[in-house]
């Protein structure tokens, strides 16, 4: 079935709440001659559209085809300008950018001692909230109206901005090298992925400590701390090092915990932060403090004080759900998780066109594990399924080769071996091409290769050897993530044991909670 056709005026106006909507047809109310016109028509029939049909669009609003372009980027223009004007979309950094148009404004005028007093106040507020490149920008137009104007504002105004904006400039500089060292970071992760042995390791640290901007923490504010912290996250993420991720995470988390205003100024920032957390805590199975910072995410996502938009309603959605799910999956309570998948599809109806289709397939591969975990065998496949057939899918290659392994398996314990020949033979393709394989997924590779030839009565002796190789990579630095995914050795185990596999990584869970404490 084809996808219907995508337009970003459409999803522009289908993004609009009714009070936007009431707030642009008011806007457009006050400008003269605007109630008939083509363009707020152009509005009316998007609006009243469940999906973009451009021919619909043209035999309704009675105009050729190649005035359509025009008129749309009017519309979306005026749309912006209602936006822009309406206060559910007003914050700190469109406030600042406000005032320094109207400082401008008055410096045009010739008011200069006006706009030095507005300029100075916005100033203020600029720095308060971390804005320091609005900041700079302001300190620029003090600056250019100190030096041609004699305005006698203060004695030794000009000693004065220039501390300043060397001061704003040397933070600045040091918040762009390190959020382009986070840029570059993330650019290994999409080329390279985690680090899969000490070769890379060594890479990685080297190409980390030559990018590394020198610094002195005491001279950090609240924006170069985030950047810092950012940076050594990444990094630890790419080396495999979970525990130095949880760490900076939490110094992430702490530096909006403790000035509440900022969560206010930067929801998105903070909720980047809790979802790091929440991650380093899943990868590290640190069950308990899981739990708690779950539960403070939750309840600060409920808080009626917490900001509110689109943007970050679909994040929180993403953030709160997936981990939710991981919670059943630290617990070994897939039975119980499947709860989850009415709420989650229902936040994917409603925040689909936020969410990207990348973490669309992540939901819908934690979903197969779960029906995995509940041996609801053919549910699991049908997810499974869902990303497997989506050939246009820009998905994480390690993921793509778990859930194909996964199908596999499922098809195999659900007993649908019909076909499970050609089966193995088109995973086993798909994964010998893929590049810089973990040790974990070469022997899947071998092991799925030799399935069609093993008999049923040598099936468990199979199992047991197979387990036994991969058993020496359960706390490998570099492979032990791979049973993240998919907890292969509980599979084999639950097969050799003939026990369910919740009942195998409950048990496993008990274990390693009696051992740490």
């Amino acid at each position: 079935m084809p996808k219907p056709a995508k337009d970003n005026l459409f999803q522009l106006v289908k993004s609009l709440s009714k009070s936007e909507k009431r707030q642009f047809k008011l806007y457009v109310g006050r400008l003269e001659g605007n109630e008939d016109s083509k363009f707020l028509q152009l509005f009316n029939i998007l609006d009243r559209l469940s999906t973009y049909q451009e021919d619909l669009v043209l035999d309704k609003i009675g105009i050729g085809k190649r005035q359509l372009p025009n008129l749309k980027a009017h519309l979306y223009r005026q749309i912006l300008v209602s936006l822009r004007l309406s206060p559910s979309q007003q914050n700190v950094r469109t406030q600042l950018r406000e005032q320094l148009d109207f400082a401008t404004i008055l410096y045009r005028k010739g008011l200069y001692n006006q706009s030095l007093k507005l300029l100075d106040r916005a100033k203020n507020q600029a720095l308060e909230y971390e804005e320091k490149l609005i900041a700079s920008e302001i300190i620029e137009l003090e600056k250019v109206i100190e030096s041609q104007y004699i305005t006698r504002s203060i004695r030794n105004r000009a000693d004065q901005l220039i501390a300043e904006s060397e001061e704003v400039t040397h933070q600045n500089v040091l918040a762009s090298k390190l959020s382009n060292l986070s840029l570059d970071l993330y650019s290994e992760f999409l080329k390279s992925g985690y680090a899969k042995n000490e070769q890379e390791y060594e890479r990685l640290k080297n190409f980390f400590n030559a990018r590394l901007p020198s610094y002195d923490i005491a001279d950090l504010g609240l924006r170069e701390k985030l950047w810092l912290y950012k940076v050594y996250l990444w990094y630890s993420f790419l080396i495999q090092d979970f525990r130095s991720c949880y760490r900076y995470a939490s110094k992430w988390v702490s530096l909006f915990e403790t000035n509440e205003k900022m969560i206010q100024t930067h929801p998105v920032f903070y909720l980047r932060g809790q979802q790091y957390l929440l991650e380093s805590l899943f990868f590290i199975q640190d069950r308990k403090r899981f739990t708690q910072a779950l539960e403070q995410l939750e309840n600060r996502l409920g808080h009626p004080n917490f900001p509110k938009d689109d943007n970050v309603n679909s994040l929180s959605f993403l953030y709160l759900y997936s981990h939710k799910m991981n919670q059943y999956f630290l617990e070994g309570e897939f039975a119980n998780g499947l709860s989850l998948v009415n709420e989650v599809e229902d936040g994917i109806n409603q925040y689909g066109q936020q969410l990207d289709e990348h973490h669309i397939m992540v939901f819908n591969y934690k979903i197969a594990c779960m029906y995995f975990g509940a041996w609801q065998l053919k549910k699991c496949i049908e997810y499974l399924d869902r990303i497997i057939s989506n050939k246009s899918l820009k998905m994480r290659e390690d993921l793509l080769c778990f859930a194909r392994i996964l199908n596999l398996v499922a098809h195999y314990e659900a007993g649908m071996d019909y076909h499970l020949d050609s089966l193995i033979k088109s995973t086993y393709k798909y994964l010998i091409k893929m590049e810089d394989l973990y040790e974990v997924q070469k022997e899947m590779i071998r092991f799925l290769r030799g399935l069609g030839d093993i008999y049923p009565h040598q099936i468990k002796d199979a199992f047991r050897e197979l387990h036994g190789k991969l058993k020496q990579y359960e706390d490998h630095p570099y492979e032990r993530r791979s049973f993240l995914y998919l907890d292969i050795l509980s599979w084999l185990e639950s097969n050799i044991e003939k026990r369910p596999i919740q009942d195998i990584i409950q048990e496993k869970i008990r274990i390693r909670e009696q051992i740490s404490t």
